[in-house]
Order: structure tokens, then sequence, then C-alpha cells
């Protein structure tokens, strides 16, 4: 005679660790909405060219063993490097002519004050604003019932 035993079944207890976050999934869910995604991607591009422009100029002026030096123009890369600089609020200095460093513009740059009349006098000369429509035909129309909805 023959007994059959069912065989136990084996379960599986989730005793797994939670699985280690990413850097990019961190910084996602630090940033909440969709423009600081943006904010921080604009951030990291521009610290990209800021680092490949210093490389390239620091490249121009340093001689590495081993290695030939190309000779560039730097003007452009120089200037992308300024602009990157700029972005970040990192004003260049001039050399006048007794060989000393001066601020352009005697380094006082814009206040609040001088942005404020700014945005101030713009409001007084353009209180309107122009929209640009591509897309044609466009009918623009005003109506006085008030229980019109909007149709497409």
């Amino acid at each position: 005679m023959k007994v059959i035993v069912p065989m136990a079944e084996v379960v599986k207890e989730d005793s797994q660790e939670p699985k280690k976050k990413s850097v990019f999934t961190k910084l996602k869910e630090k940033a909440g909405d969709s423009e600081e995604h943006l904010a921080i991607l604009s951030n990291f591009v521009r610290l990209g060219v800021l680092i490949w422009s210093g490389g390239i100029l620091t490249l121009n002026y340093v001689t590495i063993p081993g290695l030939a030096q190309q000779k560039i123009d730097p003007t452009f890369i120089a200037s992308v490097f300024t602009g990157v600089l700029a972005s970040y609020g990192v004003q260049t200095a001039k050399k006048s002519g007794d060989g000393t460093m001066k601020m352009k513009d005697g380094g006082s740059g814009i206040t609040k004050a001088d942005i404020e009349r700014l945005i101030e006098k713009a409001a007084q000369t353009a209180p309107a604003q122009v929209i640009r429509v591509e897309q044609a035909p466009l009918k623009i129309t005003t109506t006085t019932e008030k229980d019109d909805t909007y149709k497409m």
C-alpha cells in the first residue's frame, strides 16, 4: 500500500531590503514640479559648459609632458566661459591703463532701484501686450451673453 502525501507549499517571505535609490531618483523626489526639474537641468548644463570651456582654456596655456600643445584661438571659448560665469552673477574685471584690475563700469552694476525704475517706465510706455498667433484662420469676437461657454 502506497501513501501519497501532498507536498507542503513553500512560502517565500518578502524579507528583501528596500532597493537603494539612485542619485537621479533622489533628485527627482526632491524637485517637486517640472519647473524645478528644468532649473536643475539648466544648472547642470551650465556647469558642464563651464567645466568644458575652463578645461579648454587651461589646456591652451598649460604644457602637459608627453602631449603636444595645440595652439588655438581662445576667443570664442573665453566668451562662452565669461557668458556662463555671468549667468551665475560673476563679473569680469578689466585691466586699466595703469596696470591695475578694475570692475567694468566702476563695479556699480544694476541696483534694485534701477530695475524697479525700468519696470515702472516700461509699464507706462507699453501698457498693452502684443500676442502673435501663427495659426490661421483666427476670429476674435466679443459677446454680451453670460451663458456662452467656450467652444472648440
